[in-house]
């Protein structure tokens, strides 16, 4: 039992999170700083200021030293001096430009004097003098290979220095000295600049002139506003800043390009706003610094859940990008220029430029540039360094259900009884905070927990998954063994003298894993194997939330700056890169459970960085049950999918509040296209379970339900696709048609992988139609009842409370499974149909992937990857292997699946009436029947064939007359 002090804590913390989550407020925005409250960002705007008042007079004080430079195997070195004063006094700012094979250059400048560690820190703090260097061990996995063609150019060019590099060197970077600035060319275009404005501003190591008393002080020349150099308040903590002022800001232009895309996660459009004020757009920069933001707005640049500092860039036939690789907290300032033709800058017109300003409060300055031209180029590039999504377990993209909470082990055992009592399909049940033993974790609650493995026992009837929380804050509570191994060890994140930090979260006072030290992440391992956490089986995955971190009493509810993590490295150098650390050690603790049992890992995150896409899902956070945040969620994650990390979703439902039916209903519906499609609720919510909400919305939840499993083969498909070339998952128009610029900034319509498959589902209270935007001259198709739409422009789609605006572009062919199962873990053997939607010529192809869904043994070749192609001339289907070279188990599974075969061929868009299909498969051939179903009433002709009877696996043909 707790003391009673323990107790009378407990209870304030209580009633403080009480007040923090009060149903009946909105965001609080007076936790969370503008940018004028965060001393580097409101230093910076005013330095960008100043520049853009003097315009052309504005000199920036960078000048690169030309006789520093060298250039070698692919790397250009030299340094930057930094004028500080009027006397003359610089600092040396080393550079390196890298040029990667891939035809990405990498931009580095770092601070010499912090470099070597000859700087001097205040209040006898153990932090590291340099800035921080490590954040590529944490994001960079890949595509680092220097590039052994870049080459100085043979055009000269005085105070600059050119090199060619990418593919057939048709990239250039042009260097210019005095001042200091880049420029990054594409077949003579410019389409990157880098300090074109002027804003380039490296803070640099000062020493603190400490003021005596009776003393006037001292203010340094052109240093700004030096109110927050040293120190800084906010919320009642004070940030000692012992290295004193260290920010990095520059400015980004992308001439010619009206549209920016990316820098998740925001509640925002998916082409961004400007940020500088005017009609529509905001007043603040978008901000990155992962936050416990509940009940957060929408149409704002507000910080949210997690960081990912890449951005791209397009206009009509180009796209490119940048990745600001920095884990501090970051501010980025957008305008839209209007432009005219400049004769000094390469085939640029008149249009709109977007100048784009970045500021982080430390770190080194670390840029990677990407010059497309194709938007699948910049993100497959982007991919190639930081990691394509891993490809999950078929389970992961299905179902989940989930709220805060489900009371005991029989609450979860009634749910899962009920979705099968009224034929609704899932695959995970969910448990949050209260499943623990007084919130401790790693333990069950043994008055309502007591027995879990029978509640494994249970789901595992049906192939289904159990989710647990587990959390980064550890229960400080003695004889909790959890919390006294992770003190006695010293794994715990420190505060800025060295000791433990102690702060409150759910379950009061706590301290935090330090998942950046390598013997913490090994001992976080051992807690997840089955002999140490007892009542977890194979079929228990994890959620990882509050991963921000999330500190109920700390500064913006997150921790104090001046922390210290492994290494002596700031809190303040590393905030947004802790949950990507916390969500990885997660997930290889799964994949290390127990030995000779490797499955493919589930961990849901709520704070992220780049490269996190690696590791695991993410979702949106605390939305709220209102018909905004419905709308709000697509372009999010559209925005995600772009910016890498394309597994993600929203809370069905929203987590707060109580959606009305008609809501709820169409929440379903949407979120039956959200790559991780998870119903959650708060704790004091009515209980929203599919079967709850009455009919005729049972009925229609359901038919959305079923339709994501009839279509889990086009989804895998995807994921695969997403997880081999980085492509997204949803994809918006700009991706899909890169030269129609009606499509530019549209948001709320999408396409599905490469299936062809183009959704708008209802977001908009009482909308019984969508207008949905046909980019193209191809015929598409309504899914369910095949009503033809031809020509491009705006198309008027009914869609009543238990109807999906979904449409079928021609030219495709979608893989999908037909047979209704309680799982997607029962349909493993199911049959297949192929639905063929052919475009104006009569042609249509598509591809289907297929593994076990479970382990890593398609890395060994266990899998099946086919390409479907029907041709016009003659009206022929052929089913050809993609599969490539066979691994040590691709025989082994091929053997496994020869009987899942292809049941139903369902051919959209038929010219002519057919008698028969021709089947030829291994040498043999035989003759199936066709039915032929003419078009009327604006539906398309439409021709099935039952069973034909074809292996999915195998090479075969129908002919069709």
């Amino acid at each position: 039992m707790p003391s009673s002090s323990s107790g009378w804590r407990s209870l304030l913390l209580l009633l403080s999170a009480a007040c923090l989550f009060d149903l009946a407020a909105m965001v609080k925005h007076e936790n969370f700083k503008t940018c004028a409250q965060s001393g580097f960002c409101a230093r910076n705007r005013a330095y960008a200021d100043l520049a853009t008042s003097q315009a052309s007079s504005w000199l920036s004080p960078y000048h690169l030293i030309p006789e520093s430079m060298a250039f070698k195997n692919g790397r250009l070195e030299g340094t930057i001096l930094k004028k500080t004063d009027s006397n003359g006094e610089a600092v040396r700012l080393p550079l390196v430009v890298t040029f990667l094979e891939s035809g990405t250059a990498r931009i580095t400048i770092d601070e010499e004097k912090r470099q070597k560690g000859e700087i001097e820190l205040r209040h006898g703090s153990k932090a590291r003098k340099e800035r921080y260097n490590e954040a590529a061990a944490w994001a960079i996995v890949g595509g680092l290979d220097i590039s052994t063609t870049a080459v100085l150019s043979e055009q000269k060019e005085k105070g600059a220095t050119r090199v060619r590099y990418g593919p057939s060197n048709r990239f250039e970077a042009v260097i210019r000295h005095q001042p200091f600035s880049m420029e990054f060319n594409r077949d003579e275009e410019t389409q990157v600049k880098f300090n074109d404005k002027g804003f380039l501003n490296l803070e640099h190591w000062r020493p603190k002139i400490e003021v005596k008393e009776g003393e006037e002080e001292i203010k340094v020349e052109g240093a700004g506003d030096e109110s927050t150099w040293w120190e800084e308040s906010f919320g009642g903590n004070t940030d000692s800043k012992p290295r004193g002022p260290e920010s990095v800001a520059l400015d980004i232009s992308f001439p010619g390009y009206e549209h920016v895309y990316g820098i998740p996660e925001h509640a925002t459009s998916l082409s961004l706003k400007e940020t500088r004020g005017g009609d529509g757009n905001y007043n603040e920069p978008y901000r990155l610094y992962n936050a416990d933001v509940f009940e957060y707005e929408v149409d704002s640049p507000m910080t949210l859940y997690g960081s990912i500092p890449f951005m791209q860039a397009h206009k009509r036939e180009s796209t490119v990008g940048v990745f600001w690789l920095n884990g501090a907290e970051t501010w980025i300032d957008i305008v839209k220029a209007k432009t005219t033709a400049n004769p000094l800058s390469l085939g640029v017109t008149g249009g709109v430029t977007t100048q784009t300003h970045w500021v982080s409060e430390g770190g080194q300055l670390d840029v990677f540039v990407f010059l497309g031209p194709s938007p699948m180029d910049v993100t497959k590039a982007y991919g190639e360094l930081t990691g394509y999504t891993a490809l999950p377990q078929q389970f992961a993209i299905a179902y989940h259900q989930c709220r805060w909470n489900y009371l005991s082990v029989e609450d979860v055992k009634d749910v899962d009884r009920k979705f099968d009592k009224h034929n609704i399909p899932y695959d995970i049940i969910w448990l949050d905070i209260e499943y623990t033993d007084n919130k401790k974790y790693f333990t069950w609650d043994p008055l309502t927990f007591g027995d879990p493995m029978s509640m494994h026992k249970q789901l595992a009837k049906n192939e289904r998954k159990l989710v647990a929380i587990i959390d980064p804050h550890i229960k400080n509570e003695g004889s909790y063994h959890i919390v006294d191994e992770l003190k006695s060890k010293g794994l715990a994140v420190k505060n800025k003298e060295g000791g433990l930090f102690e702060g409150w979260c759910w379950p009061g006072s706590s301290y935090w894993v330090d998942s950046f030290n390598p013997a913490a992440r090994d001992w976080w391992k051992s807690l997840f194997r089955y002999d140490s956490w007892k009542g977890t089986t194979s079929n228990t995955f994890i959620w990882n939330d509050m991963n921000e971190p999330s500190v109920f009493n700390g500064p913006e509810t997150t921790m104090p700056k001046d922390n210290l993590h492994h290494g002596n490295w700031e809190h303040r150098d590393v905030h947004n890169i802790y949950g990507l650390t916390y969500h990885n050690a997660t997930h290889h603790a799964l994949i290390e459970r127990k030995k000779g049992e490797i499955r493919r890992p589930f961990v849901l995150t709520r704070a992220f960085f780049a490269g996190s896409q690696r590791v695991g899902a993410m979702w949106t956070g605390d939305n709220e049950a209102k018909w905004e945040h419905l709308a709000a969620a697509f372009p999010m994650i559209l925005a995600n999918g772009i910016a890498g990390y394309p597994f993600a979703g929203a809370d069905v439902g929203g987590f707060f509040g109580n959606p009305e039916k008609d809501l709820l209903t169409r929440w379903y519906q949407a979120g039956a296209f959200y790559p991780f499609f998870r119903g959650h609720a708060h704790i004091d919510t009515r209980r929203r379970e599919p079967y709850l909400v009455g009919e005729p919305y049972t009925s229609i939840i359901g038919q959305a339900l079923r339709l994501r499993y009839q279509l889990l083969p086009a989804w895998y498909t995807a994921f695969h696709e997403a997880s081999t070339v980085g492509a997204p998952i949803l994809r918006p128009h700009y991706y899909v048609f890169p030269s129609d610029e009606r499509g530019f900034a549209v948001d709320d319509q999408f396409f599905i992988g490469s299936t062809g498959l183009l959704a708008k589902p209802v977001v908009t209270e009482g909308a019984d139609k969508v207008d949905i935007y046909i980019p193209d001259g191809e015929n598409y198709y309504d899914y369910f009842d095949y009503t033809r739409y031809s020509g491009a422009g705006v198309k008027s789609i009914p869609a009543p409370l238990e109807k999906i605006p979904l449409l079928m572009q021609g030219g495709h062919i979608i893989p999908r499974r037909d047979r209704p199962r309680r799982s997607s873990g029962l349909m493993k053997w199911d049959p297949f149909t192929l639905v063929i939607v052919l475009n104006k010529a009569g042609n249509a192809e598509g591809t289907l992937y297929l593994d076990d869904g479970e382990t890593f043994d398609y890395q060994a070749g266990a899998f099946v990857h086919r390409r479907f192609f029907f041709s016009s001339t003659p009206s022929t289907l052929v089913s050809e292997n993609l599969a490539g070279s066979e691994g040590p188990k691709t025989v082994a599974y091929l053997k496994s699946t020869r009987k899942v075969r292809v049941e139903k061929i369902i051919v959209v868009g038929v010219g002519g009436e057919w008698k028969e299909g021709k089947v030829k498969e291994e040498g043999k051939v035989r003759s199936v029947g066709v039915e032929y179903h003419r078009a009327s009433g604006g539906r398309a002709a439409w021709a099935v064939v039952r069973d034909p009877g074809v292996a999915v696996g195998n090479d075969w043909k129908i002919e069709f007359a």
